[in-house]
């Protein structure tokens, strides 16, 4: 289903109702634009609300239907929570999330009001979110489960249609996987990714997901079979012999987290800027 940028559409749940809000931030690494979603019949919790753009939060404010009492947010990348700050001015809801960490392209306006906790379960209105932390595309990342509908909204964690970047050193691999892993332990009905659409198969997308993973792993350690020593920027291009040139620079982080997730397994080491295998891997 198409979307257009500030339509509000109910995109899924029974009892208590989901409704998706595409951001106005199309591009190549939000995609259509970041999705903000609407929960309960009142709408009174939001999700994600985007980026500090004015035409974004007067978007936003028009989907409002009488009081909002909560702004949550799955983490705190640019494109997702700047604009809680200023829907929270203009509201006086709460902010619910977890609290900036010292890395690159955050958004250091984010003060949350409620510190979030794994396991932390938030009741409002008729119903209730589960706090699941989901650490690995950055350190802060939460995903939040509307129990009543068994929907996880997944932010960045699980997107549709692509993979998520892994920045490293806050970004981590290790933690990626071991957060997908977690979320196969539960009962899902359906995905409400920071990009693209619904998924309804979640439990298939996040084991694609973490086979995906695995291949690319690899790809990489079959790429320093072959070359021996070298630095990213030559392993990117084989490791990564898939991917638009334009897009080279944002998978050489996800190959640096592959690469710590090797070293830490004993596996790989880095000397002078060049990665190598260790001898007994492959035999």
């Amino acid at each position: 289903m198409q979307f257009k940028a500030g339509q509000l559409r109910r995109v899924a749940g029974a009892s208590v109702p989901v409704f998706r809000h595409v951001g106005h931030n199309p591009g190549p690494m939000t995609g259509p634009g970041t999705n903000t979603y609407f929960l309960g019949a009142e709408r009174r919790c939001v999700v994600d609300p985007g980026p500090a753009d004015a035409q974004q939060v007067e978007s936003l404010l028009r989907c409002v239907e009488g009081p909002l009492d909560v702004i949550l947010v799955t983490h705190t990348h640019r494109d997702h929570s700047p604009a809680a700050r200023l829907l929270q001015e203009a509201t006086g809801a709460q902010l619910v999330g977890a609290s900036v960490p010292d890395a690159i392209a955050q958004d250091a306006t984010f003060v949350p009001d409620i510190e979030v906790q794994h396991g932390q379960v938030l009741e409002l209105q008729d119903f209730s979110i589960e706090c699941i932390a989901t650490p690995g595309h950055v350190s802060n990342h939460f995903c939040y489960l509307v129990r009543e509908e068994q929907g996880l909204l997944t932010g960045d964690h699980v997107l549709q249609g692509t993979t998520p970047v892994i920045l490293p050193p806050d970004g981590d691999m290790q933690a990626y996987l071991a957060s997908l892993a977690e979320l196969l332990t539960r009962p899902l009905a359906f995905l409400a990714p920071g990009h693209g659409d619904i998924m309804r198969q979640p439990h298939a997308e996040i084991r694609q997901l973490i086979a995906h993973r695995q291949r690319r792993e690899n790809k990489i350690i079959e790429a320093l079979r072959k070359s021996g020593p070298a630095s990213i920027d030559a392993v990117v291009l084989m490791a990564y012999d898939d991917v638009a040139e334009h897009l080279l620079p944002w998978a050489a982080k996800t190959l640096l987290a592959h690469l710590i997730k090797l070293e830490r397994e004993g596996r790989a080491l880095v000397r002078d800027e060049n990665w190598e295998l260790l001898t007994h891997e492959g035999n």
